[in-house]
């Protein structure tokens, strides 16, 4: 069995990795926050015209037909450059719920055609990332699906670790007219994935930006990198995001199975992604010194991307109690841990 990603989805996830490292820098992150932007309209053009935000939908409906294998790679790409825009929430989380339901009130090809975003929250999340920049939202009341127009609700903007995770809370009303579906779990799931591949790349460029550090800091008449002490910091974090990596991509192949197995492994990617982004974040603020800590240091914005991502889509303790879940009711052993069917 081949395991390994194909040539297009590479080329796919490349291509985006180098418009995105090209065109969202710290300088530009920086610009958008003196400016008080929520998002740079030119990249966010060029994400579109990429055809990025319809990958997970169907190609009968507008999109290009992908799965999360395929995306998966977009949203570690996202992460590693702390993307501002709501790039994966909506096309790894909105796009398909909408393609799953019979009546989207057009929204879909408003995503699609017209450059529309729409915000999604998971059930039980008490703040909607992006509200104040989408046409709609997309809301749990218990296990149905509300979608509300921006008529539809009042927003209050809420204190967030990451300046450019803009979330609000949401004061709105659910009626028979704003539902629209329900069954959340698939799309909770796709969040808790797509939000652990965000924090691998994080951990990745955290882990990169130390390294550069190092190898151009002296101390003692030497570059800090030569010291082992150095080296055996750097090298810990840098194995713990390779261990992760993988879990995300096989938790993104068994999304669609459906099954506590599958659900446990999604779960268990996002707690080793966010454990290796958390470690790699702080060994990078430890390698810079005390200056790594302040806000001339672009290393801050990744940390608190880190930091805001922890618990989104799922606390580490809720996320546990999935695996644990598996561990009880399912066997386990060499051949059976780590099977995608049982």
């Amino acid at each position: 069995m081949q395991f390994a990603f194909t040539e297009d989805q590479l080329a796919i996830s490349q291509a985006a990795r180098e418009m995105l490292v090209d065109t969202c820098t710290p300088v530009d992150l920086r610009k958008l926050l003196e400016r008080g932007d929520p998002r740079d309209d030119a990249r966010w053009r060029t994400v579109q015209e990429m055809g990025l935000v319809g990958m997970l939908a169907p190609e009968d409906k507008g999109g290009l037909g992908m799965n999360e294998t395929d995306f998966v790679g977009i949203a570690e790409a996202a992460g590693y450059v702390a993307l501002p825009e709501p790039l994966v929430e909506l096309a790894g989380v909105a796009v398909p719920l909408l393609a799953g339901l019979e009546d989207d009130r057009g929204w879909l090809e408003r995503v699609l055609n017209d450059g529309a975003t729409v915000a999604v929250a998971a059930p039980g999340a008490p703040f909607v990332a992006d509200a104040d920049t989408a046409g709609a939202l997309l809301l749990a009341d218990g296990d149905n699906i509300h979608l509300i127009t921006s008529n539809g609700f009042a927003l209050e903007r809420q204190q967030s670790a990451d300046p450019f995770r803009r979330l609000f809370a949401v004061d709105w009303s659910p009626s028979a007219d704003t539902k629209i579906g329900s069954g959340w779990s698939r799309s909770a799931d796709r969040g808790a994935l797509f939000a652990a591949a965000e924090l691998v790349g994080l951990g990745q460029r955290c882990i990169d930006m130390a390294v550069a550090y190092a190898k151009d800091r002296n101390q003692f008449g030497k570059p800090i990198g030569s010291y082992q002490a150095v080296k055996h910091l750097l090298a810990t974090a840098q194995v713990k995001i390779e261990f992760a990596r993988p879990v995300v991509h096989a938790a993104a192949a068994e999304l669609q199975i459906d099954s506590v197995a599958s659900r446990a492994r999604i779960s268990h990617a996002k707690i080793a992604a966010a454990e290796a982004a958390d470690l790699a974040a702080r060994t990078a603020v430890q390698v810079h010194g005390a200056m790594g800590i302040t806000w001339e240091v672009d290393l801050h914005f990744f940390l608190k991307r880190v930091l805001a991502l922890r618990n989104a889509w799922g606390t580490p303790a809720r996320h546990r109690a999935r695996v644990i879940e598996r561990i009880q009711v399912l066997p386990t052993g060499p051949d059976l841990t780590f099977a995608s069917v049982q």
